[in-house]
């Protein structure tokens, strides 16, 4: 077996259901803000575009994909981030869900046997960056969220000798758990230290069509790259139809960036065996050519932020994210931890919360997860309402 299988944290939802183990839920009807599995109903024109396509089961799709599919997305770049033209030959890669693309990523770009190779991912963080890292033969390292700037990473806080050693840098923008999305200054800095260091980065940009102005729409790794003149060397962004058109199940995405890195990693996915279901690749020309739907999309989680968001202010200290689907509400006014907190709200009310210190690992002598709790507002509006009362009633409780 392969050693480092076990160096694996248990994922953070495998956590939970150890420490609910021991918790008899409240006689309640179950809510849930624990996964974020967006729960809005797939548009039916999606469906309709993947069940005409299946007759393209009985061929073998391509690794690279179809050539409409690459040049549907590449036009979505142009239009979305406001990009010259991107290459849909060379530039873009369909992959099968974000999820599995950033893991085998780090397993194309990472040299594990140059002595020390590291991986920097935020900190906290979604749990594939560490996992990826570890089975490249690196070490993760982190960068802790900074709350004076909205929770995005203290990428300044980094020491030139861990800099020295860093092969590739996981970005999430917008951040999941914090939401935080990255300034215009923070890409330049990033950029700085990777023509300095000579490290990739990977930008995971899944959450970034959920956000709430329309005028304000959140500035991507490509975008910035552009914006400060510069091209897409040693950097790729990953996106996901999941989020941003409720096809979770779909499992579509795409990588895009350095043209150079895309074809060492199709040549490894050609091993991998990545290639997407053709009439998976039918209905995402359909979902990416559209955006009428995720404009109503990003129309109902504004309605629910904007009258959650005030409701569980009054008891925690929680404020709109940047831009995402996540609350990160801090508990310590309550006296509890966070586990403790998630614990108690399910025995006294049903409802389903996350602790933020599973979702994070201690760097710098500090867990910047514990004493809070991530929160995902993917359920109906009625259901998230009514969870927030929940919330509400459990902490005025413990006054």
């Amino acid at each position: 077996m392969n050693p480092r299988l076990d160096l694996l944290q248990p994922y953070p939802f495998e956590k939970l259901r150890v420490l609910f183990a021991e918790v008899k839920a409240a006689d309640k009807p179950a809510i849930s803000f624990g996964i974020g599995e967006p729960k809005h109903p797939t548009p039916e024109f999606i469906k309709k575009a993947l069940a005409e396509s299946l007759a393209g089961l009985a061929n073998y799709p391509t690794t690279a994909g179809s050539d409409a599919l690459r040049q549907c997305i590449a036009t979505w770049l142009e239009r979305r981030y406001g990009l010259p033209r991107v290459n849909a030959a060379t530039e873009v890669l369909p992959v099968t869900g974000s999820r599995e693309a950033l893991f085998a990523f780090a397993q194309t770009v990472v040299d594990g046997t140059r002595p020390g190779a590291l991986v920097l991912c935020p900190n906290p963080f979604y749990q594939i960056y560490e996992g990826a890292a570890l089975l490249a033969g690196a070490t993760p390292v982190f960068a802790n969220s900074d709350p004076a700037r909205n929770f995005a990473p203290a990428f300044d806080r980094i020491a030139d000798e861990v800099w020295q050693k860093v092969q590739l840098l996981f970005v999430c923008s917008p951040g999941n758990p914090t939401g935080a999305v990255l300034s215009l200054d923070d890409w330049k800095q990033l950029f700085a230290l990777s023509d300095k260091y000579g490290f990739v980065i990977a930008s995971d940009e899944c959450y970034s069509e959920i956000y709430f102005d329309e005028s304000r729409a959140p500035l991507g790794a490509l975008e910035a790259a552009h914006k400060l003149g510069r091209g897409f060397e040693r950097l790729v962004m990953f996106s996901s139809l999941s989020k941003r058109s409720n096809v979770p199940g779909l499992r579509s995405g795409f990588v895009a960036g350095d043209a150079a890195l895309l074809k060492k990693f199709l040549l490894y996915r050609t091993y991998h065996g990545g290639a997407m279901n053709p009439a998976v690749q039918t209905a995402s020309i359909a979902a990416w050519n559209d955006e009428a739907h995720v404009r109503e999309n990003r129309a109902a989680y504004v309605r629910k932020f904007s009258q959650v968001t005030p409701m569980l202010a009054e008891v925690l200290d929680v404020a709109l994210p940047d831009a995402g689907f996540y609350l990160w509400a801090d508990v310590s006014r309550t006296g509890l931890t966070d586990v403790e907190f998630a614990a108690r709200l399910l025995a006294a009310q049903n409802v389903t919360v996350l602790p933020g210190s599973y979702l994070a690992r201690e760097a710098g002598g500090i867990n910047p997860g514990a004493n809070r709790v991530r929160m995902a507002l993917v359920a109906t509006p009625e259901e998230c309402l009514e969870g927030a009362r929940r919330i509400v009633e459990f902490c005025k409780s413990l006054g």
